[in-house]
């Protein structure tokens, strides 16, 4: 499989070149050159496969001969090592709970296959490679724990100051080793900037080789597919067309399932569910893209203003908005929505929503309004314990702290501030 630049066509390179790269040297973000189709028996009886041989047919066209049979199946499987449960909420609405991995979050599935890729790709390697990340919440902690003690590889992840939960930022901050963290004064769209910016400093880039684990990188961005898949596998049952809502901040997650939805996979319709950082909402409304500042709100992992990976769901569509919309509906919703949206239904059906999977709920349920008859399935994206000082107090007492949290505890936050200025974060980068 080749990879192209989004800004430049002819560039091409392999699925390998893609994942060490993470962008392209003009700064586009790589797509690839065809999109495979799913084969006919395994889309109509995909209930009768189990979830590697599902996985694995999803992935490896993406993936070509860059990786073994036989390694790529140990990396799929160490990514599948935790369960995507899908939970009944109400009649034809169900969650697909994403944070039964080691971090709580469903970016663990994209890190745990990136870091399997990088660690394969590298091997024998005498530089180490540094991989550069940008997180407005979850991403941190999962790549943080996807790539802890790999050898030939070196983490610095940059969050914005103060805008990420506590749970979150221990999560990030703690592990040591191998992994360092910037604290910056900030919003994720300056560190999102920042990182974009180291990746083109050449003299950077001679001294200590980057990579990111964005899902700007094809191996977090695609691996997302899986949890689609095992979603359909097990919504097909209900013999409904399904419908799949998201809560989209950087656009990644949607962006993966959209394209497990053009390799065959038979999802009817996508929801992007965004809080009032509505750039794609607003889009959709007059076909302008205008990104504004971005606001701090209580779904803070979707607190992006300029999602990088809307570009590639475009470029999906060959740019034709029309085609886009039939496949694509986007919703915003306040903080004040999000909330009562979280204490109406643990008050019906007993069931705990974080704020993310709170914004997918609303709107899934905004959709099937006009559009009932289908099978519902909203992301919950992340446990609600990473989100318990945020949580209204009326729910905060109904909160389980799992193992991995209580393990948190005693640690300590080792992090090293600074501005969102690239002189100084590259003065670091380069000592």
């Amino acid at each position: 499989m080749q990879y192209y630049s989004l800004q430049n066509h002819q560039h091409r390179v392999s699925f390998r070149e893609a994942v060490i790269q993470g962008l392209a040297p003009d700064r586009g973000l790589y797509f690839p050159a065809e999109i495979p189709k799913l084969e006919k028996r395994l889309k109509d009886t995909i209930e009768e496969y189990d979830p590697l041989f599902i996985a694995l047919s999803a992935i490896q066209p993406f993936v070509g001969d860059d990786i073994p049979e036989k390694d790529l199946k140990k990396i799929i499987a160490d990514t599948l090592s935790f369960p995507f449960p899908l939970r009944k909420v109400e009649e034809n609405v169900y969650a697909l709970e994403l944070f039964h991995g080691p971090t709580l979050a469903f970016k663990d599935v994209g890190a745990h296959f990136m870091a399997g890729c990088l660690g394969y790709f590298r091997r024998g390697e005498d530089k180490p490679v540094t991989v550069l990340v940008a997180t407005s919440g979850d991403t941190g902690g999962a790549v943080a724990h996807g790539f802890y003690n790999v050898p030939g590889v070196q983490v610095v992840i940059l969050y914005p100051s103060g805008k990420v939960s506590d749970l979150q930022e221990k999560q990030l901050t703690t592990l040591g080793g191998n992994i360092s963290a910037l604290e910056i004064n900030g919003t994720f769209d300056d560190c999102q900037r920042l990182v974009k910016t180291a990746f083109l400093d050449d003299e950077l880039q001679t001294r200590r080789p980057l990579t990111s684990a964005n899902s700007i990188n094809v191996a977090r961005w695609l691996p997302q597919m899986f949890y689609y898949f095992m979603a359909y596998r097990e919504a097909k049952q209900w013999k409904k067309e399904t419908v799949m809502s998201v809560p989209s901040g950087n656009f990644g997650n949607i962006c993966a399932g959209m394209m497990a939805a053009a390799m065959g996979l038979p999802i009817h319709h996508f929801i992007a569910a965004t809080n009032v950082n509505d750039t794609v909402p607003r889009y959709f409304r007059n076909g302008a893209y205008e990104p504004q500042p971005a606001v701090a709100t209580l779904s803070n992992a979707m607190d992006v203003a300029d999602p990088s990976n809307f570009a590639r769901i475009l470029q999906m569509f060959a740019q034709n908005e029309r085609a886009l919309k039939a496949s694509l509906t986007a919703y915003r919703f306040t903080d004040e929505q999000t909330v009562a949206a979280m204490e109406e239904v643990f008050a019906k059906h007993e069931y705990l929503m974080d704020p993310h999977g709170a914004v997918g709920y609303l709107g899934l349920k905004q959709y099937q309004q006009k559009h009932p008859n289908n099978t519902g399935i909203f992301l919950e994206t992340a446990h609600p314990v990473k989100f318990l000082n945020t949580m209204p107090e009326s729910l905060q007492q109904q909160v389980t702290a799992p193992e991995q949290v209580q393990e948190l505890s005693g640690k300590q936050k080792v992090s090293v501030k600074m501005d969102a200025d690239y002189g100084q974060m590259k003065e670091w980068l380069m000592q």
